[in-house]
């Protein structure tokens, strides 16, 4: 048996933060191991217990779930741990902030119980969620921010095949919505998405929208 997930709940309303525990320690392959009302908290917790995933959210007293985020899974972290925000507040600009402190997803309070689910889980694999919609939004919204700041190196590692799969990625494009584009099966799409983080050096898919824009390889 693979061991259970370990995740540690951070939330300073205690009716929100007594559901989220109950709703994932009722999992059999999820262990709360720890909870927190703050940032700050989250933190040091976090240093002590070690966990796989951490819920965090956004609006703390203390320290906020922005700055602790950064603190847990930002560059440079020595021991980053994968963080996902779940917040009542759907303002783009804290989806943006969270992903830029190394939030490995954002999901807002009011999803199912079954989307949290999902989502610890992608999230503790090493995957990113952050629904194809949203990405599209932060793209329009921000772009000017990350583009293009470097230019193309003329040695990019990536295949002709897995530039365009990259220029979809930075669309906003889901695998299926990929996999229909280039007539090409989700699984096949799923390789290249996992050769361009590798050859690239990237973490997720959201880090790929950003080296995208970076250096001018999406419109």
């Amino acid at each position: 048996m693979t061991a259970p997930i370990r995740v540690l709940v951070c939330d300073d309303q205690m009716l929100i933060r007594t559901g989220l525990v109950t709703i994932i320690d009722a999992q059999p392959d999820m262990e709360v191991v720890g909870e927190c009302g703050d940032g700050g908290s989250a933190v040091e917790l976090a240093g002590t217990l070690r966990p796989d995933v951490v819920v965090m959210d956004v609006r703390m007293p203390v320290l906020d779930g922005i700055e602790a985020t950064r603190r847990l899974a930002g560059a440079g972290v020595q021991h980053p741990v994968k963080v996902l925000v779940v917040t009542t507040f759907n303002l783009d600009e804290y989806v943006y902030e969270a992903l830029r402190a190394g939030a490995s997803g954002f999901l807002l309070k009011d999803a199912p119980p079954s989307q949290l689910l999902h989502g610890i889980r992608t999230v503790a694999s090493g995957a990113a969620l952050l629904d194809p919609e949203v990405t599209r939004r932060l793209v329009g919204r921000f772009a000017t921010r990350i583009r293009p700041v470097e230019p193309a190196p003329d040695d990019i590692p990536l295949t002709p095949r897995e530039l365009e799969v990259l220029r979809l990625i930075a669309d906003g494009l889901s695998n299926s919505e990929i996999a229909a584009a280039l007539v090409i099966s989700q699984e096949t799409v799923k390789t290249f998405v996992s050769r361009i983080l590798t050859k690239l050096n990237l973490r997720d898919r959201v880090q790929a929208v950003i080296y995208a824009y970076r250096h001018g390889l999406a419109v």
